[in-house]
């Protein structure tokens, strides 16, 4: 949720009888929580402020800050804690733990896959579908992330750990912890799980204590390097509580590593497959070759340090993967031509395309390694903005911009017909009118119009807005963080030009100064 950067609507102090209502909100959303501790978050006489923002996709959210961190944040009427809180308070929620890799990921705005889970040898927490939970790394019990339970642990436990299992709202390194003190976790060592007595356990074999380090394998037969002798530990109870079955054989370690790297490849495949949909095929593009899919765009969307290899996955073949993702009804592929298929047609309001959140590119661009694919090639994102300057900071500040704030013209006409709707400024007789309050003539009108000009059409009022405000551009390269500079975007002409020794090439023509400053924006060019 807090992946991109949002935009802040209000900060205010918070009232007394509010913060009472959010501390007994505190404590009914957190049993866990004792009256004491919701007073030491929620304090009574330190500084306490209510933000409202708007996250990048849209949803309103209210933060609560103190001391300079944000606390807690409240969306659709529920309340959840941030990091800053799970650190003083570990124990607050439910935990599962993932390996540190996966952090960039979910920070990123990714969710959190089940096979991305370790299983303790305790077992997973006990949740149901919905309820709120912590997501920490292995080694260290200070939560890294905050999300939504998306399936009960029984049904975790029954899908065989596959499938998606939380959905992440808030992370360690998000934009949301970036406006705290950007502190990072502390180290607090994970709790200790004491193993079962074996002596008082029926049929349990009495083992060396240099063994229960490894308890997690008790449905295991192994061997004692040291004198040789086979022990078979049973764990009766653990077994008939994980199975019906209570007959357990040697489990073949190569197959189970197979079938774990199985499972990641179908992952990644899935992923790539949702990513290259919806940020790489467009409508015009169909009908799509299958090999220029799995090509062109499959192979772009793959992460860094990561190579999809579709013989490694389950499917084995990209006709046998792309048939699956038919029948789910996401795409439909037909062979227009012996032997050679193409996709005919995506359902881009599939819940599976709509739902997925496509990461954001890294910082720094990775050299492409020796004897992978070549990386298409992907021109910038060059987008008009404007500028407001200090004659119009009135007309924007209700809207929570400020002089030199850039917004696009999109933005720029929701804030205009916000404005003149909470203003009451539309003709009563006649809807296409806005009228002039002084704050618009002063923005807008020029000084000859002030006293003659009362009212305006909305799409003169909308120009006259746009006219007024400072042009501005914004320019993204792949793989890096968009630049934003003032002034007009001036277009560059190319001609094909023919040099000495019959040779072409594409020169400027006259405008050496706008390639200059194209250049000075990225090196490459």
């Amino acid at each position: 949720m807090f992946a991109k950067a949002f935009r802040v609507k209000s900060n205010t102090a918070i009232k007394g009888s509010d913060r009472r209502k959010l501390r007994a909100d505190v404590t009914a959303a957190f049993p866990s929580i004792g009256t004491d501790q919701a007073s030491e978050l929620v304090p009574g006489k330190e500084e306490l402020n209510v933000v409202k923002l708007y996250a990048h996709k849209g949803d309103a959210v209210t933060v609560y800050v103190s001391g300079g961190n944000p606390i807690l944040f409240e969306l659709e009427k529920n309340l959840y804690p941030t990091v800053y809180t799970l650190w003083s308070y570990p124990d607050l929620l439910p935990t599962f733990t993932t390996w540190p890799p996966v952090l960039e990921k979910l920070a990123g705005g990714a969710d959190l896959m089940l096979p991305g889970l370790v299983v303790p040898p305790a077992g997973l927490p006990p949740v149901q579908k919905g309820d709120l939970c912590a997501i920490a790394l292995v080694g260290n019990r200070a939560p890294v992330a905050v999300g939504v339970a998306a399936m009960s642990t029984a049904e975790m436990l029954t899908s065989g750990l596959r499938g998606r299992g939380f959905s992440v709202l808030h992370t360690y390194q998000d934009h949301l912890w970036k406006s705290g003190d950007r502190s990072s976790p502390p180290s607090i060592a994970p709790l200790a799980v004491s193993p079962p007595d074996l002596s008082e356990e029926k049929g349990c074999v009495l083992v060396d204590p240099g063994l229960h380090e490894d308890m997690r394998h008790l449905h295991l037969k192994g061997v004692d390097e040291e004198n040789g002798e086979v022990l078979q530990l049973r764990g009766e109870k653990a077994l008939s509580e994980a199975s019906e079955d209570t007959s357990v054989g040697v489990l073949n370690q190569d197959s189970a590593g197979s079938k774990a790297l199985h499972e990641q490849m179908d992952e990644l495949l899935q992923r790539c497959f949702l990513h290259a949909l919806k940020s790489r095929v467009r409508k015009a593009d169909l009908p799509l070759l299958t090999s220029t899919f799995l090509g062109s765009h499959m192979f772009s969307c793959c992460p860094e340090g990561q190579q999809l290899d579709i013989k490694k996955s389950s499917y084995k073949k990209l006709s046998k993967f792309l048939q699956h993702m038919q029948q789910e009804q996401i795409i439909q592929v037909k062979e227009l031509s012996k032997g050679v298929e193409s996709i005919v047609a995506v359902d881009w309001k599939h819940p599976r395309i709509t739902s997925f959140i496509t990461p954001e590119p890294s910082l720094a661009s990775q050299p492409i390694q020796e004897g992978s694919r070549e990386q298409p090639y992907h021109p910038p994102d060059i987008r008009s903005l404007y500028c407001v300057p200090a004659g119009m900071t009135l007309l924007f500040q209700e809207s929570g911009h400020k002089k030199g704030s850039f917004l696009e013209g999109s933005e720029v006409r929701t804030i205009i017909i916000n404005y003149a709707k909470n203003n009451d400024l539309v003709d009563a007789d006649n809807k296409n009118l806005v009228k002039l309050d002084p704050v618009l003539c002063d923005c807008i009108l020029e000084k000859n119009e002030k006293h003659t000009v009362l009212k305006l059409p909305w799409d003169s009022l909308l120009t006259r807005c746009l006219e007024k405000l400072q042009p501005a551009y914004q320019v993204t390269f792949p793989g890096q963080e968009p630049i934003v500079k003032k002034g007009k975007i001036c277009p560059i002409d190319i001609i094909l030009a023919q040099r000495a020794s019959n040779k072409k090439g594409l020169v400027p023509a006259d405008n050496t100064s706008k390639v200059r400053e194209m250049k000075s924006l990225h090196p490459h060019l």
